[in-house]
């Protein structure tokens, strides 16, 4: 009944004020047409934001574009425009990475943490393009620029704690910068319990710990030349994953990179700015910590990439100009070991992936051409040359049972091109854009042999020999400004061909105990996608405002079916207070029921729900020193729900209080 009540009094609310992100944790380029979440979590901020600990993937769940699946308390899975990481292509800093896992128990984003990041670019569809080929978009996780501010040294602390699940977090960040050279080193520690859904229900297998350090340091060789080293070290431990039958024992990135940059803002050459950068990745999934498991498995991967970009800005008076020439390496390789129950038989194993190598280079270039002082024209192209090649002959040989011609090296040729047009004046601004993609299939869909999908219960076969993914899309926004009132509305179709996808193959038997059978990947002739978010705010003081916001989309395939993991009807609404020293939010969240869920894909039902969120802010000074506090309690109402992106319907977390601390000196 509480649900009940609380999802009618969102709907009520939603239809009397909608509202787009506050600008702090919003900002559009009026040139690039992308999402910045600023991610600044040492101070106290009056966006919507509650925690300065926040993970990541709290940060990027504030997006309308994203959502996060989640198959437990950690490591969640972003999608964008309803469209998992296959599609997307995510980068740090520009540097391609890939997980190791077969099951994407190990997306990009759980190997850093906001103590790495300054802010993140949210591209969608062929605006996320820059760093590599994609269809839904391009998240890449910035880390912070060259900070060569002169300010002696400068030093945080970080402390969090919350009551459901245990949450413990603690953070330092050591800092010296001077005129020539900069020095910063920071660690935060992340500890979990399991957590409790809804009226005290524990989820087992939820636990997790984690602890990531980073190093980053520059010199300046002159005025308009710098280096700039980073390392990152990232390693989680005894992480459960109560959507899965297995857990993770450890998770391990290691990331580097050198970059030169140069800067001159007198001649036509604006920016130049090349990098060098490796990572290596571990995984290692075990069920030894679950009962009764049919049979022992221990599942390591691993994923090792060299890469570089040089990209030079360009300007004058009407043309903004962006050329990024990249290219990557990348070695993929995971196993499966299986132990019978009964001793005297003799363990199993496989390759999952056959040792998969990646290599790939590619231009990317960008013009923004002003028209006039409120009309922008940006045209983009993307054109890589791709290449994998089966290094494991086993492997090889286990594929070449479904596909008897197959080689050990296969080419593909990459393309993207984009157009938008701008129009921005001081009381509306609007948008209109076209845009055509093209990718590869993963190293999973291309590759994978007999990966279990739990969401489904099938075992999928990878398909060498699958088309490019492309895709034509269409998107538009408008936003109209009058006084205090804000409203606003973005929208965007994609037409997706030889939409890859997995197919029952009655023929084959699982090699999973208790499978329902086996998919291989094969592709749809077309698929669409389609999503509309209408957004509202309205300052009522300087003080006081009142925002919200309410999603549609749509998903479904050639062959009639719905397309599996399209997100529902959704809305969030707000009041929030803010000062300087003060800032305190309500907020209401929520989406409707799951009506057209994808039974055929394994979907079902997820019912409808609101959630109840409270978060207040205080800063206060000490001399030249700050504490910053942030407090609340989430899902005030303690509900019991789940959501269309939460595998095989775990549930979230129930009630919730919190409290971080964050000392500046």
């Amino acid at each position: 009944m509480k649900k009940y009540v609380i999802y009618c009094i969102g709907l009520l609310f939603s239809a009397a004020v909608y509202a787009q992100e506050p600008e702090a944790i919003v900002e559009k380029d009026t040139t690039q047409l992308q999402e910045v979440i600023v991610i600044g979590q040492r101070k106290l901020s009056n966006y919507r934001q509650e925690k300065t600990l926040s993970s990541v993937d709290d940060y990027l769940e504030k997006s309308n574009k994203i959502t996060m699946i989640k198959r437990g308390n950690y490591a969640w899975e972003p999608t964008m425009n309803n469209m998992t990481s296959e599609r997307l292509n995510v980068t740090i800093d520009g540097m391609q990475i890939f997980g190791a896992c077969t099951d994407k128990m190990d997306p990009i984003t759980s190997y850093v943490d906001v103590s790495n990041l300054e802010k993140v670019n949210i591209g969608s569809g062929q605006e996320g393009a820059e760093n590599g080929h994609c269809v839904g978009g391009g998240i890449d996780l910035q880390l912070p620029q060259s900070k060569f501010y002169d300010f002696g040294f400068k030093s945080s602390a970080d402390l969090g704690y919350e009551t459901n699940g245990n949450y413990r977090t603690a953070g330092l960040d050591l800092e010296y910068s001077g005129n020539k050279f900069y020095l910063n080193a920071d660690g935060i520690y992340r500890k979990s319990d399991n957590y409790d859904a809804g009226n005290n229900e524990e989820v087992l297998y939820s636990q997790f710990e984690k602890y990531n350090v980073s190093l980053q340091g520059g010199y300046k060789l002159n005025e308009k030349h710098a280096i700039d080293a980073n390392l990152i070290y990232d390693k989680a431990t005894d992480v459960g994953y109560p959507a899965l039958p297995m857990d993770v024992s450890l998770a391990e990135a290691l990331i580097a990179s050198l970059t030169h940059t140069y800067k001159n803002d007198t001649t036509f050459v604006k920016s130049w700015e090349s990098k060098l950068y490796f990572n290596t990745i571990t995984h290692i999934m075990d069920d030894s910590k679950r009962p009764d498991v049919p049979i022992r498995m221990d599942m390591p991967g691993w994923s090792d990439t060299y890469g570089f970009y040089s990209k030079v800005g360009f300007k004058d008076e009407k043309h903004d100009i962006l050329i990024n020439l990249n290219g990557f390496y990348n070695r993929s390789v995971a196993e499966m070991t299986m132990y019978p129950n009964d001793s005297n038989q003799p363990a199993m194993f496989m390759y999952t992936w056959p040792d998969i190598r990646t290599l790939y280079s590619g231009i990317f270039a960008k013009d923004a051409i002003s028209l006039s002082d409120k009309e922008t024209l940006t045209a983009s192209a993307r054109f890589g040359f791709h290449n994998n090649t089966i290094a494991e002959q086993v492997g090889l040989e286990s594929l070449q049972i479904f596909y008897p011609e197959l080689t050990d090296s296969k080419n593909r040729f990459l393309m993207s091109v984009a157009a938008d047009y701008q129009l921005q004046t001081k009381t509306y601004d609007a948008s209109f854009g076209l845009g055509y993609g093209e990718r590869a299939p993963s190293v999973s869909e291309g590759y994978g042999f007999f990966l279990f999908n739990s969401f489904d219960n099938y075992d999928y076969i990878g398909n060498p020999t699958l088309n490019n993914e492309k895709s034509v899309e269409v998107n538009a926004k408008a936003n109209y400004y009058k006084n205090r009132f804000k409203v606003g509305i973005e929208a965007s179709y994609f037409y997706i061909m030889d939409y890859i996808i997995g197919e029952i193959d009655p023929n084959l038997s699982a090699m999973t105990i208790g499978a329902n059978g086996v998919r291989i990947y094969n592709a749809l002739d077309n698929a669409s996608i389609f999503d509309v978010f209408l957004n509202m705010s309205y300052d009522l003081t300087e003080k006081l405002s009142a925002n919200a916001t309410v999603g549609y989309n749509y998903g479904s395939g050639s062959n009639g079916e719905n397309l599996p993991l399209i997100r529902p009807f959704s809305y969030l609404a707000e009041v929030a207070y803010n000062t300087n020293k003060f800032n305190v939010a309500l907020q209401l969240e929520g989406n409707g029921n799951q009506s057209r869920y994808s039974s055929f894909y394994g979907e079902d039902k997820t019912s409808a729900y609101a959630v109840l969120n409270l978060n207040l802010g205080n800063i206060l000074y000490l001399k030249n020193n700050k504490m910053v506090f942030k407090y609340g309690v989430e899902n005030i109402l303690d509900a019991n729900y789940s959501t269309y992106a939460d595998w095989n319907n775990i549930p979230r977390q129930g009630r919730n209080f919190y409290i971080n601390v964050s000392y500046v000196f």
